[in-house]
């Protein structure tokens, strides 16, 4: 007879285990066409805030672009949505894409999206531990990098004293804020702003975390493997 534990394991929730095979099989199926959305996404809002000088028709079908991709990605939530094997747990687990598609303002969060290149790219490596993480970190510091601008850009360049007006200021401030260097020459001045600074702030000091992890392990590993090669020789040397 089963232990009274054992059917309360089977109860527990998918997030705990897993979402099904449905929502796998979906999300396999759509990746490649979510990350070209994702990609016109970031064209469609990125160019405005970049170009001012943009005509207003131009403008109108980028933000038509900018609208047609949110709901895509709201029909891409659902259908997830409804594929989960338990759709309350499902959704508290994917809080982001509720607050995406619920409050389209914070819009260039769904820009994220496009760190799930990192995934395609972990598929061909065939490295170490370390090299793996370097790759990721290298990635999402240059995504993060070039997206913090754009959002920065986007809120601080018609505010009232703001000294972040060009998109090469932006991205020089959002690059040292990622690196955690932090000049001070570039500051938001804006509430929506210092909101984007302290997101980079904490993924530039998880970057620095993740990266110091790997070499550390690259070192332990090496370390490991000289041992066992050296304990290898020895008995060698005895045997002979």
């Amino acid at each position: 007879m089963a232990a009274p534990h054992e059917g309360n394991e089977n109860k527990k929730p998918a997030g705990r285990r897993d979402h099904g095979a449905r929502v796998a099989r979906w999300e396999q199926r759509v990746e490649i066409p979510m990350l070209l959305l994702a990609g016109a996404f970031l064209v469609a809002y990125a160019w405005p805030v970049i170009d001012q000088s943009l005509d207003s028709d131009l403008r109108s079908m980028l933000r038509a672009l900018s609208w047609t991709v949110w709901a895509a990605f709201a029909v891409d939530f659902f259908i997830r949505l409804y594929l989960a094997e338990h759709r309350a747990w499902y959704a508290l687990r994917h809080w982001y894409d509720v607050v995406l598609i619920v409050l389209p303002m914070f819009r260039t969060l769904r820009l994220l999206r496009l760190l799930a290149l990192l995934r395609m790219l972990n598929r061909s490596l065939a490295g170490t531990l370390s090299g793996k993480a370097s790759m990721y970190v290298a990635g999402t510091a240059a995504l993060t990098s070039v997206l913090g601008a754009i959002a920065v850009l986007d809120v601080e360049q018609h505010a009232p004293g703001a000294n972040i007006t060009e998109f090469g200021d932006a991205l020089w401030w959002s690059v040292v804020t990622v690196t955690t260097v932090g000049y001070g020459d570039f500051y938001p001045v804006t509430f929506q702003g210092r909101l984007v600074a302290v997101a980079m702030m904490i993924m530039g000091i998880s970057l620095v975390g993740t990266l110091t992890a790997a070499v550390a392990s690259a070192f332990v590993s090496n370390i490991q493997q000289q041992d066992r090669k050296d304990t290898e020789d020895a008995k060698s040397a005895q045997g002979g």
